[in-house]
């Protein structure tokens, strides 16, 4: 990964990229959209990992920009889902798209054993314990989270549960990309601020914890 684990990032004066690298925007497809071609490519990569068709709903823990789009994906996919998440606005955001929550202000008790899929995008190390607790048992859980440090979580609950645990990564673009063309998915009211090219370096530096 470009930028990741002591290799250098985009902002070289010259880079050079396997040509299979590149990937061709369709027509049709603005600007403010294709941006979020790789986010997306990673929310659909739960589809190529999870035959879905074997859940009726899922429950995406998390409320940020992956979360929202990976909670996006999933009702492609014909899934009632659920997103579990902190803030008002951006669970009011994941309802106008079609995604339940709980009613602003209020505080659910989600029962244990709640959902058979989870996909947990909290950014946070409690994540996966609170998705250990409401996934049903022999149910599936998605980690997608990645945080500095270590989690501090009991694993008995998969041993007793006989969970399946899946990481989940990177994805593919071309079905991200097909989705947008087809505005199935359309990311555009997630974007919060708009950057002219010369300030590229500020959202970097202003940016702080996950989105």
């Amino acid at each position: 990964m470009l930028g990741i684990l002591g290799h250098d990032g985009a902002f070289a004066e010259f880079l050079a990229l396997p040509v299979v690298n590149l990937h061709r925007v369709p027509a049709g497809i603005p600007d403010e959209a294709a941006v979020f071609t790789e986010p997306l490519a990673a929310a659909c990569e739960i589809l190529e990992q999870v035959d879905v068709s074997a859940h009726r709903e899922a429950c995406v823990l998390g409320d940020g920009k992956l979360a929202q789009l990976i909670g996006r994906v999933l009702r492609t996919a014909g899934l009632r889902v659920v997103m579990i998440g902190k803030h008002t606005s951006k669970l009011r955001l994941a309802r106008l798209a079609g995604i339940e929550t709980p009613q602003p202000g209020s505080r659910v008790p989600w029962p244990a054993d709640a959902f058979t899929l989870i996909v947990e995008a909290t950014g946070s190390p409690s994540g996966l314990a609170i998705a250990q607790q409401i996934t049903a048992p022999r149910g599936t859980l998605v980690l997608k989270s990645t945080f500095h440090g270590a989690a501090d979580v009991e694993t008995w609950p998969i041993v007793v549960k006989e969970l399946t645990v899946l990481g989940s990564r990177c994805g593919p673009f071309p079905p991200a990309l097909a989705l947008l063309r087809s505005g199935l998915v359309d990311p555009r009211p997630m974007i919060s601020r708009v950057f002219a090219l010369e300030d590229a370096a500020e959202p970097s530096a202003t940016r702080s914890g996950p989105a």
